[in-house]
């Protein structure tokens, strides 16, 4: 691929002023449909008449391709053109929320999952694309931070709003209404300015299937290794075969003409940096996130809505702070110390998480929540916008999937492991997987064992949680040292 010597255009016409709103909306779209989905599935379990594997696989299979699609879609983007990929991504997206409304199986409602989360990683990706070729300077930060903060929207009132949708009109009724709005987002689209890059080769089909092999096959292996176990022979098998495809594509890449994921892109230290900076706040963020809501109504005894109250200590400053930040870096505070600043308030609210106990679970976890919302909303609203301002302007489709491409597996990865250590640890102390797994999902006895059910419980997420500070503390100092390794090199060049 071609390249431009400057990670900027020289000079930018004016974007359509539905270019920002279109693309926001998108992004809403598929961050609600990440989070809110999962509200739906007691409603779905009862219809299909499914549970288990089967119907965990709605979340998860949406996830999966949303994961190992977006890089693939960014580059692809880059070739044919972001305004193209963009609106044929949400009409896929939509395709996707239109059959599992009408599902009659849950195996066709996975089926139809996987293509929305395909569709979803298609109007993340392109989407950013969009936005860093339309716009420049401050301007791209601020249309960064937007972005930002509706994907917090998304993610923040997702559950919320599904549920109202599910109780108004059915589950499916929820599904058809985001058909819809999909299909609106994509005729919007059409008024976007289209763009591409210059001298773009072939597509590169031997990386971009090694690559969703390789993703698909370790993402399997995490999600499912709990329910089977890490010995059983198809997660090995799927484990050291994602391996072995990850390792290849590693190779493939080098020799590529076109490489789906460009070795320089990697190579760039500040924009690793800074796409590890979002890796580390997601998975801060994430597993408080999807798992408190069942600890505070399992173990402090709080109603659904009360526990989703205490959630907003969390999801709240995510909705404010990335228009605080990016207006502090237009204004010439440093972004990378407003990063590091971000990153230790991240691992200080999981530190801090360790201290949760039953007895009075909101006042404990009121602080350690406003940190890491805080953390995360900042995170929100510079990292893109600076990690986007150190690429080419050619692969920004490209550097756009890798950013999303990373925010997407780390919340499939992060919820199963979060998921598999409360599991494991429970096993460990109560000497019985099958008790492990109703104490996890909040389903505790009230016999004689209560209270030790319940000890084993809160313990099992002080362990976790210690686990999750520190990999976000070993993180943080990787990404400190991108970062400011890479100012330097900018700046000696």
């Amino acid at each position: 691929m071609a390249t431009d010597s400057s990670p900027h255009p020289a000079a930018l016409d004016r974007p359509s002023p539905l270019t920002l709103p279109v693309v926001l909306i998108g992004v809403v779209l598929v961050a609600m449909s990440i989070s809110g989905t999962a509200v739906a599935l007691p409603s779905m379990g009862r219809d299909l008449d499914t549970s288990g594997s089967a119907l965990n696989w709605v979340v998860a299979g949406y996830n999966l391709a949303f994961a190992a699609m977006t890089l693939v879609v960014g580059s692809t983007a880059d070739r044919i053109g972001r305004r193209r990929v963009f609106i044929g991504a949400a009409v896929v997206f939509a395709a996707g929320f239109l059959a599992t409304a009408v599902s009659p199986a849950i195996v066709i409602t996975d089926v139809a999952r996987i293509v929305s989360g395909a569709g979803g990683a298609g109007i993340m990706a392109a989407g950013g694309a969009i936005l860093a070729s339309s716009y420049d300077g401050a301007a791209r930060n601020r249309a960064f931070a937007l972005m930002g903060t509706m994907a917090g929207i998304g993610i923040a009132i997702g559950p919320t709003l599904s549920g109202l949708l599910i109780t108004a009109t059915g589950w499916r009724g929820s599904f058809a209404i985001f058909t819809v709005i999909a299909l609106l987002v994509a005729l919007g689209a059409t008024r976007a300015q289209e763009s591409r890059a210059n001298g773009a080769g072939p597509v590169d089909w031997a990386g971009s299937v090694l690559f969703i092999a390789a993703l698909s096959l370790l993402m399997f292996t995490l999600l499912e290794a709990p329910a089977l176990g890490w010995t059983h022979p198809a997660i090995l098998v799927a484990g050291v075969a994602g391996l072995v495809a990850l390792v290849i594509f590693g190779v493939v890449q080098r020799r590529s003409v076109a490489p789906v994921l460009a070795p320089s892109l990697v190579a760039n230290r500040g924009f690793l940096g800074w796409s590890l900076a979002t890796l580390t706040t997601s998975i801060g963020f994430l597993g408080v996130l999807v798992f408190l809501p069942t600890y505070l109504q399992a173990a402090a005894g709080l109603s659904p809505a009360s526990a989703g109250v205490a959630m907003l200590l969390l999801t709240a400053p995510v909705l404010v702070m990335p228009m605080v930040a990016v207006t502090l870096v237009n204004r010439g505070t440093s972004a990378r110390l407003l990063i590091m600043i971000s990153l230790a308030l991240v691992v200080a609210g999981n530190l801090w998480l360790t201290g949760l106990n039953a007895d009075d679970a909101v006042a404990v976890v009121a602080a350690p929540l406003v940190l890491i919302g805080v953390g995360m909303g900042a995170s929100f609203g510079i990292t893109d916008g600076q990690a986007m301002a150190l690429v080419p302007v050619n692969a920004v489709g490209m550097a756009a999937g890798f950013l999303n491409t990373l925010r997407g597996a780390a919340e499939a990865l992060v919820i199963a492991a979060f998921s598999a250590s409360l599991i494991g640890l429970l096993t460990a102390r109560l000497g019985d997987a099958g008790s492990a797994g109703a104490v996890s999902a909040g389903r505790l006895s009230t016999g004689p064992g209560a209270a030790a059910e319940l000890a084993a419980f809160t313990w099992s997420w002080q362990v976790t949680q210690v686990g999750v500070a520190l990999l976000c503390l070993v993180l943080s100092v990787i990404v400190g040292a991108l970062i400011l390794r890479g100012a330097r090199t900018r700046n000696a060049t």
